[in-house]
């Protein structure tokens, strides 16, 4: 067995199944203890949230984490964000015009502590994100911003810059490790983790218990580089690694 980098979304993947979890956490952690795997969280959470739930949960300390959806990345232990990462990412991205365009609409702010320097966050319902959507980014996009919009849940919308996302930050994260894709597995639930799966050469794993919205765009664009596991949370996220060969 070789070395790995296993890149994991937190709520509703890694965390989810406790008992699932403690034995997953095992699992990695004697491959990382005797082969060198890294392990990476790639979560929605601020970098405050994560140690709320790390408090709450017996998680691995990570070699590395990606939060707020892609737009801050930590080394271990660092309590400051990447500073290449951040210029990467600051390149027409005008958060006050962003929040301006935004609050035209009917979008209800995220609490304080979820707006971060490369992410403007609302509520937003299912019914009428449709329509509402599209004419936000026509918006943004009018006013030269390099904006994405990430919805997921059917509830949650971020708004980021173009260049930030989770699949970006593990690119990112991968090449700073100098591991290369095909030992580079990502796991998630939502919609915020279909860009660790779209036109992506790294493995993916999609716990069972996956919402609609990443359900629908999988079986919409099969690949045998994507498995869905059958399992929820930890449990299908075992399920994955033992199929694409990362574990015995």
């Amino acid at each position: 067995m070789t070395a790995f980098l296993f890149v994991t979304d937190l709520d509703h993947t890694l965390v989810g199944d406790d008992a699932a979890m403690v034995e997953l956490n095992r699992i990695l952690g004697d491959h990382r203890q005797q082969h060198g795997t890294k392990i990476v969280y790639s979560t929605g959470r601020s970098l405050s949230s994560y140690r709320q739930l790390k408090a709450e949960k017996p998680l691995l300390d990570p070699d590395g984490l990606i939060v707020s959806v892609g737009t801050e990345i930590y080394s271990a232990g660092s309590d400051s964000p990447d500073p290449i990462w951040a210029e990467v990412l600051s390149t027409h991205w005008d958060r006050d015009q962003v929040v301006a365009i935004a609050n035209q609409f009917d979008l209800t702010p995220q609490p304080t502590a979820e707006q971060r320097p490369f992410k403007v966050s609302y509520f937003l319902a299912e019914a009428i994100a449709v329509n509402l959507l599209p004419k936000l980014q026509a918006l943004l996009d009018a006013k030269g911003l390099e904006t994405q919009l990430v919805y997921s849940g059917g509830k949650d919308l971020d708004i980021l810059p173009r260049r930030a996302n989770k699949g970006k930050a593990m690119i990112f994260l991968r090449e700073q490790l100098a591991i290369s894709p095909d030992r580079t597995v990502a796991c998630g639930d939502s919609g915020n983790d279909l860009s660790m799966f779209c036109d992506r050469p790294e493995r993916g794993i999609i716990v069972g218990n996956a919402m609609p919205e990443l359900l629908t765009w999988h079986y919409a664009n099969p690949s045998c580089d994507r498995y869905l596991a059958k399992k929820s949370c930890a449990g299908g996220i075992l399920e994955g690694l033992h199929h694409f060969g990362f574990l015995p």
